[in-house]
């Protein structure tokens, strides 16, 4: 391969890269072309891309980054399929429910949110991961709920006042 046509796919693996901040590297190198099918079918359903790429020039891409990806360096051996994504569990729960008819994907790493996930066995750890904006949304609830009961507090209070008064007023003298 040419080095320009090396540059090329290492810009293009870098723009990934920049357009989704979650990545996970799988290994997929055992699946059958049905399988195979099947997974890129589910990963284009549940809005994830795969990628099947040349560890080298995945490696370029990420140290052009700038980010912390030491961790990852490590388990880019052999063959090396990449799932890109928005929310950071969705691959997990992906590769967990394929693997319910078969044995692949195997998880090798991934990075979600600033942290590297090493290992096959981040999977169930990676599946309930929450995103940033779950919890933004978790934190606001829980703000919210002491406001939410003192406001229906003071109504029901008011209604009992003037259900007090309603009585003492028909009530005759």
């Amino acid at each position: 391969m040419r080095k320009e046509d090396k540059q090329v796919l290492i810009d293009s693996m870098l723009s990934e890269l920049q357009a989704c901040p979650n990545f996970y590297l799988t290994d997929v190198s055992d699946l059958n072309a049905e399988k195979t099918s099947q997974l890129r079918r589910q990963c284009f359903n549940s809005g994830i891309k795969m990628l099947v790429v040349k560890n080298a020039l995945f490696q370029k891409a990420m140290q052009q980054m700038g980010k912390d990806y030491d961790n990852l360096y490590d388990v880019l051996k052999g063959s090396t399929a990449i799932m890109f994504c928005e929310t950071g569990n969705a691959p997990a729960k992906l590769i967990k429910n394929f693997r319910k008819t078969c044995d692949r994907p195997i998880l090798k790493g991934a990075f979600i949110e600033e942290c590297c996930y090493v290992g096959d066995n981040m999977i169930d750890a990676l599946c309930n991961i929450k995103s940033k904006n779950d919890l933004i949304a978790d934190v606001i609830a829980l703000l919210q709920s002491p406001a939410k009961n003192v406001i229906s507090a003071l109504q029901s209070g008011g209604h009992k006042l003037s259900g007090i008064l309603e009585t003492l007023s028909e009530k005759p003298e």
